[in-house]
């Protein structure tokens, strides 16, 4: 019976929760980070995920009502100040054009020139401002198992002092410093490998998006090259 206690005893002091609480100040400085890490890697992984699938749907929506216009002005003056990536290529070509043609004399080289010049920045920019969220998950994927792998060895390194001010080396002694030091790495473990596999997955999902942008601006230059023909 009281071995039984014991063992619920000690297993009660190797939990989470106390282990965090007998943690020096710097284990714990370094687990607080590492959680806090975490929560904002699911944070993103929800949120972004979110953003971007809808943000996905509309715009495939969006360049399919485009291609069935009959009208084109028409179209972009209803539709042209939806905050879609699509929505901003269409405007940033509608504007380009008119700029170009407004004149009596048209350089036809030139307009198709601007115009592909003015439509890939938009696709850019949106590619870059979707993609500033996802740079951070890089970083936490990275750098947040070598912050935990600090606070293994200090956790290590603490072992070792008590060892040496109690001079017993028994495990009693030395269990609940390096148990500390390998609950920082799993930590750092749980926060970097959803970060890692949601940059991976959300890298491929902006790929996807972008080349689907930059075949919504192949198809709108193609469309402005036929118009310049025709007024020419």
């Amino acid at each position: 019976m009281l071995d039984n206690i014991k063992l619920a005893a000690d297993a009660a002091t190797l939990s989470p929760i106390a282990l965090f609480i007998q943690a020096d100040i710097i284990v714990k400085a370094v687990m607080i980070g590492l959680l806090i890490a975490s929560i904002y890697v699911w944070a993103v992984i929800f949120t972004h995920g979110r953003s971007v699938g809808k943000l996905m749907r509309a715009s495939e929506s969006f360049e399919r009502d485009f291609w069935r216009a009959d009208n084109i002005d028409k179209f972009f003056d209803k539709n042209g100040t939806e905050d879609l990536p699509s929505s901003k290529i269409l405007g940033a070509g509608i504007s380009e054009w008119r700029r170009s043609t407004k004149g009596k004399n048209v350089d036809r080289e030139g307009t198709r020139e601007r115009l592909g010049v003015a439509m890939n920045s938009a696709v850019a920019g949106e590619v870059d401002r979707l993609a500033e969220k996802i740079g951070t998950l890089a970083t936490i994927g990275a750098v947040a198992p070598f912050v935990g792998l600090f606070g293994t060895v200090w956790g290590i390194m603490r072992s070792f002092t008590a060892i040496a001010a109690s001079n017993n080396s028994s495990l009693a002694v030395v269990a609940p410093g390096i148990a500390e030091a390998l609950f920082a790495t799993a930590i750092g473990l749980f926060a970097a490998i959803p970060a890692v596999i949601a940059y991976n997955a959300f890298s491929q999902r902006l790929n996807r998006l972008e080349s689907r942008l930059d075949r919504f601006a192949d198809g709108l230059h193609a469309m402005f090259s036929r118009e310049l023909e025709v007024e020419g």
